[in-house]
Formats: structure tokens, C-alpha cells, sequence
């Protein structure tokens, strides 16, 4: 084996070894013994019999309640936020989720600076948040901003003698037009609901069915990112450099073989599982990082067609399916790596994730660049010593007669 194939071996062995395990801790927030709710005035002359300090996001809860009735008078306070946000604060009355909340929704329009506050009622995990009517009845809906804290006021009206209830509270970005952007998917942001006593004021945390479907997300873009990101990139490579030497024919066929099946039926599972699982449990909408997640299993599955129609190396049309199989791919590896990292805006999973992946694609392509470079003086070096034969067969030989 030459020094040229060794090196291209361990540089390929190195790159299977830095294929990193992503994972995430998971870190509980406890409840501040402070209760800044307490202290608090509002500037419109009301008042609330009771208050507590929410665990996350900087939000407070103020309200009234009389059992008797169901009458239930709150004020949701959120302090330490931008003027173009959006904040709301839901009761869920069948589950612990966000499926089924009833949501006040409130934000500042942003050419008025007027706020405008609504109910939205939330069917699903990729709620619009639009305006629409809640299955409590509710009354008296407003909302206030200044100093950058926002508040929500309503009263609503409950199931009479209800004691506990869940509860959500949320914010995010307002968009351009005063559209409602997708609020974080990570951190405190997947912490936001618990379920509230509304007779001694306590908090009881719930475990969030939001974290379960983070989980699935986090999985999916695990495998995806090492089959579809890595797998198929490092199969590519090796059907480009190593076949370049012929000790390593057919070796260099196998690898690639292994590597893109291998990343195609990964790739399948971990996103035919994540597609089957929100199909169940959430209203999932259609994107273009799903658009483009079904173009790539149709590409990879037509790649693993062409290999049964793949003619023999001296077969007239063989140039022909080179050039089909290798565009193929290479339009593949692209749309994977836009596609990841497409994933991974949604995600939101943090800047570790974006970084480990992008410091394995710039590996794999520093080592592309540099066996580019390569092929490209051995191909220069074989034409040249191809054409200084040419030259000297082409010199006429001179004959020299000795007298």
C-alpha cells in the first residue's frame, strides 16, 4: 500500500472518530424563596388578594379568586422584556400540556404602540396563536406595557369549587406585520407551566409533555445529523479519493456502499419515527425543512435504484451513469447539510450543537480541499511526464556514419 493510501485511510479513520455523542443536560430551576409579587403596585388602582413568584421566564401571577362562583380575576406580569414581544398566559382544563390551553395573548403593536391584548384557543404544538374563542367564559381582557413589563388582565370564569389548575405562561419574538414568532425551544421556555392552588397561591411544577416532544426532536436531529451530515459526506470522499489507488479497489466501493445505505436507512427511521410521533400528538405543519427532508429520501432511495442499473466499467452508457450518480449525490450532500442546519434554527438547541457540527463539516471539507489539491498535481504531474514522452518519441533520431 502506498504512503498516499495510508494517509488517506487515517485521515478517514479520524474522521469516523470525530463524530461527536451530542447531548444535553437538563437543569431544574428551583423556587426563589423571594417573592417580588408581594411588593408590587399597578399603576390602574387594582388590587389582588394573592400573587405568586412563577418559576421562570421573570412572570408573575396576581388574582382574585372566589371558589364559590368559579370567578377567577388575574393580572399576568412579565418584566424584563423587549417592547416588540409577545407574552401569554393559558389555563389548560383537560391535560397538563399545551394541547387544549385556553390562552390570553397580548403584545404591542408596533407602529401604534398601542397594545392589544385576545383569547386563543390551542389545538396543537404549532399553534398560530390566532384570535379565537376560549371554552371558559372570560371577560375584561386588556393589557398594559411599560418599562419594559408587560401585563395581562381578565377575568374568567371556572367550573365552580375548582381548587387547582394547570397552567402555562409563554413569550417570543413579534415579527414583522406583528406576527407572533415561535417562541424559544429551550431552556426556561420548555419550563413554563405548572399547576397552580388557587386557594393557598402554591406552585407545583409539571413535567411538560413539550420536553417529551423535545426529546423526539433532539434524537431526530442526532441521527439525522450523523447519517445525513457525516455518513453520506464521508461515503462521498471515499468514492472520490480512494478509488484513486488501486490497491484499494474495490475497498474504496464497500465503504461507500456502507456509508450511504447506512446514512439513507438511518436517516429514514429517525425521520419517518419524528414524522409518526407528531403526526399522533401534534397538529405538525408542513415546512421547508420537511419539504426538503421527503426530496432527500426520494434522492437517496433513486441513488440506491441506479445502483442495480449500474452498467460495467467498459459498457458504452457507464460515463453516462457516472454522471448521473455523481450529480445525484452531490446535490444530496448539499441539501443535507442546508438541511441540518435548517433543523437545527428550529431547534434552537443551543450554539455547542451548531458548533461541534460545523467544526466536523469543515474537517471533512479541509480534507476534500487538501485531496483535491493532490489529485490535482498528480494528475498535472502524469500529463506532464505523458506529454515529455510524446516529445521524445516524436524526435528524429540522427545517425552518425563513422569513416
Amino acid at each position: 500500500m502506498s504512503l498516499s493510501s495510508r494517509a488517506t485511510l487515517v485521515v478517514l479513520c479520524c474522521l469516523f472518530m470525530l463524530i461527536p455523542s451530542f447531548t444535553t443536560a437538563a437543569t431544574e430551576q428551583g423556587l426563589h424563596a423571594r417573592s417580588r409579587c408581594e411588593s408590587y403596585s399597578f399603576n390602574n388602582g387594582k388590587s389582588f388578594r394573592s400573587c405568586t413568584d412563577l418559576l421562570v421566564l421573570n412572570s408573575y401571577l396576581h388574582f382574585n379568586y372566589a371558589q364559590e362562583t368559579g370567578v377567577l380575576e388575574i393580572a399576568y406580569h412579565h418584566s424584563n422584556l423587549e417592547s416588540s414581544s409577545w407574552i401569554s398566559w393559558a389555563i389548560n382544563p383537560t391535560s397538563k400540556g399545551m394541547v387544549g390551553a385556553q390562552a390570553l395573548v397580548a403584545y404591542r403593536n408596533s407602529t401604534s404602540g398601542v397594545m392589544r391584548a385576545y383569547t386563543s384557543s390551542i389545538n396543537s404544538y404549532s399553534p398560530m396563536l390566532q384570535e379565537s374563542p376560549l371554552s371558559l367564559r372570560v371577560t375584561q381582557v386588556s393589557a398594559e406595557y411599560s418599562n419594559g413589563e408587560m401585563m395581562i388582565f381578565a377575568t374568567l370564569v371556572l367550573p365552580p369549587n375548582t381548587t387547582v389548575v394547570n397552567h402555562l405562561w409563554q413569550d417570543g419574538p413579534l415579527k414583522e406585520g406583528d406576527r407572533l414568532g415561535m417562541h424559544a425551544m429551550s431552556g426556561d421556555n420548555l419550563k413554563s407551566m405548572a399547576s397552580l392552588d388557587l386557594l393557598s397561591g402554591q406552585v407545583t411544577t409539571t413535567k411538560s409533555v413539550n420536553r417529551n416532544m423535545l426529546l423526539v426532536k433532539q434524537i431526530h436531529a442526532i441521527v439525522n445529523a450523523l447519517s445525513w451530515g457525516i455518513l453520506m459526506p464521508i461515503g462521498v470522499m471515499a468514492a472520490r479519493y480512494m478509488k484513486n489507488y488501486e490497491v484499494l479497489d474495490p475497498t474504496w466501493f464497500y465503504i461507500h456502499v456502507v456509508c450511504q445505505t447506512t446514512g439513507y436507512f438511518s436517516g429514514l427511521i429517525g425521520g419517518l419515527g419524528t414524522a409518526i410521533y407528531m403526526a399522533r400528538h401534534t397538529g405538525m405543519r408542513t415546512t421547508l425543512h420537511t419539504v426538503i427532508g421527503l426530496l432527500l429520501f426520494a434522492l437517496g432511495f433513486l441513488q440506491i435504484l441506479s445502483l442495480k442499473a449500474r452498467p460495467n466499467k467498459d459498457h458504452k452508457y457507464r460515463k453516462y451513469w457516472n454522471w448521473y450518480h455523481h450529480t445525484m449525490g452531490y446535490i444530496v450532500i448539499v441539501l443535507s447539510i442546508y438541511n441540518i442546519y435548517k433543523g437545527l434554527s428550529i431547534l434552537q438547541p443551543g450554539s455547542i450543537w451548531k458548533i461541534a457540527y460545523t467544526t466536523i463539516i469543515c474537517c471533512i471539507a479541509a480534507f476534500a480541499v487538501v485531496m483535491e489539491i493532490l489529485q490535482f498535481k498528480k494528475r498535472w504531474a502524469r500529463l506532464f511526464f505523458k506529454k515529455s514522452k510524446d516529445v521524445e518519441a516524436d524526435q528524429p533520431t540522427v545517425s552518425v556514419d563513422v569513416v
